[in-house]
């Protein structure tokens, strides 16, 4: 593991991608987090509502900045965009889901602090996106 993670630091492309990714990671969940909190403090929506629309707007905000900055994918055709987006937000769909799951549980069944759960779902989430991110969605072709 240590090996890995020394590989890592040594690749200085790979630590790029990692920085952006984390970089803009913490924009997209400020956004997400920003948008429940409006949602549910300004607007009065319940939990549900709220994590669906912080969910709508930070994965359009993911999606263009992995797109461009941190995965630099080259697919271009239509077909091969569709594809990657269908992907994409068919990937941020099941960790929204798990969000979604989580805030759920946490806040309306266990009565947990919803600002506190929603910080550590979204770390969850972060992780689990670079992962699907990584190996099914923006995967450079060889």
């Amino acid at each position: 593991m240590i090996d890995k993670i020394i590989g890592i630091l040594r690749d200085k492309e790979k630590l790029k991608e990692i920085i952006l990714y984390i970089f803009f990671g913490g924009c997209t969940t400020l956004i997400n987090i920003a948008t429940y909190y409006i949602g549910t403090r300004c607007f009065g929506l319940k939990t549900t509502a709220a994590t669906v629309i912080a969910w709508l707007l930070s994965v359009f905000f993911a999606y263009i900045t992995n797109r461009i900055w941190v995965f630099h994918s080259e697919n271009k055709g239509f077909r091969s965009v569709t594809k990657e987006i269908i992907s994409f937000y068919a990937a941020r769909l099941a960790t929204g889901l798990l969000d979604l799951a989580i805030m759920y549980l946490c806040v309306d069944v266990f009565h947990l602090n919803d600002m506190a759960i929603k910080i550590l779902s979204n770390v969850i989430v972060i992780i689990l996106n670079y992962v699907l991110s990584k190996i099914l969605i923006f995967v450079k072709s060889k």
